[in-house]
């Protein structure tokens, strides 16, 4: 098949054509698709999107008029993506359902404990060679309580190392799983419950209309007085604006975002010489208790592989008239 990338990254190049095989006739586009950019597609069975890419039904009305029958999602969530709408014109959509819970889990982990050492202004003292330790505290681990939003495989391998820390646990999760409480000693509780005894609250759920903005004021106010929050799940989780306010009180201690719910066009892109629009993105890099990565959590070499590799699995289904395992039904 002819097989269009887009919001393609030279980091995964490699790895998408060692799992092509030499198969499949491919093209790469950085350009996010749009309904600016889907004007430059040119024959294409299939394409290839990222998370920011804009699959909605006008973008998709667009594609099956230029004959694309498959859309192959190289990640895990779809909110992105019209499924009634391409359903309903009669193409299919495959997702990555699992590539690497602990690339992001591991991630998730890192900002923790970058912000509980304060690695942020400690960097920043010893490039300009101030050697103090003042203002530098951080906690032990051992002990503290960590709220886990959204228990699902990459939850669950958040679980498993902070209870290697010796912390106690605590879940949110419409779907319990029993098997997390005995093996790291989780106890599920109410989200308000959570909010109420949590001294670390990390974000894995999925986005949509139930969990968007769930971080906002309302919920911030339920939490401890300094409590540390990262989002490494969707950056529509948190309302930005209401978390900016509660970092500048210190009712939220520190922050660590990998996600931001205005990242599209944006993460992914080199802003290094252009002026950057977004006052809240700006004003979140510029705070000390602070850190913002690029949307990187799943970016290790066993999850672009995994990704790479679970992607041509769909194309392979797709191209022998087969449906893939993994398609996507509303």
């Amino acid at each position: 098949m002819n097989i269009t990338f887009f919001s393609s990254r030279a980091y995964e190049k490699p790895f998408i054509e060692d799992a092509n095989k030499g198969i499949h006739q491919l093209t790469y586009k950085e350009d996010l698709l749009s309904e600016e950019t889907i004007s430059e597609l040119s024959l294409a069975e299939a394409i290839v999107v990222f998370t920011n890419d804009e699959v909605s039904a006008s973008v998709l009305n667009v594609l099956k008029q230029k004959g694309v029958k498959f859309v192959a999602i190289r990640a895990t969530g779809y909110n992105n993506v019209d499924l009634e709408a391409a359903t309903a014109i009669g193409i299919s959509v495959a997702n990555v359902p699992e590539y690497s819970p602990y690339s992001v889990a591991e991630h998730t982990v890192a900002l923790v404990m970058a912000l509980n050492r304060k690695l942020k202004q400690t960097i920043a003292r010893v490039q300009q060679q101030n050697f103090t330790l003042d203002g530098l505290e951080g906690f032990d681990m051992n002990g503290k309580t960590v709220g886990i939003i959204g228990l699902g495989k990459i939850g669950g391998v958040v679980a498993k190392i902070m209870a290697g820390f010796g912390c106690t646990l605590l879940a949110y999760d419409p779907k319990p799983n029993p098997e997390y409480s005995k093996a790291f000693g989780v106890t599920y509780c109410s989200l308000d419950q959570l909010y109420e005894k949590a001294d670390i609250i990390t974000l894995h759920a999925p986005l949509h209309p139930s969990t968007q903005g769930m971080i906002n004021k309302e919920s911030i106010k339920k939490m401890k007085n300094g409590v540390m929050i990262v989002n490494c799940g969707r950056g529509g989780l948190v309302t930005t604006e209401d978390a900016i306010i509660a970092l500048k009180s210190g009712k939220i201690g520190s922050m660590g975002l990998d996600v931001y719910e205005k990242e599209k066009g944006v993460f992914f892109f080199d802003y290094s010489n252009k002026a950057l629009e977004d006052s809240l993105l700006q004003t979140l890099i510029t705070m000390e208790n602070v850190l913002v990565t690029p949307h990187m959590a799943f970016l290790t070499k066993t999850a672009l592989k995994n990704i790479a590799d679970t992607t041509f699995e769909n194309i392979s289904k797709w191209s022998k008239g087969e449906k893939s395992e993994h398609e996507l039904t509303i």
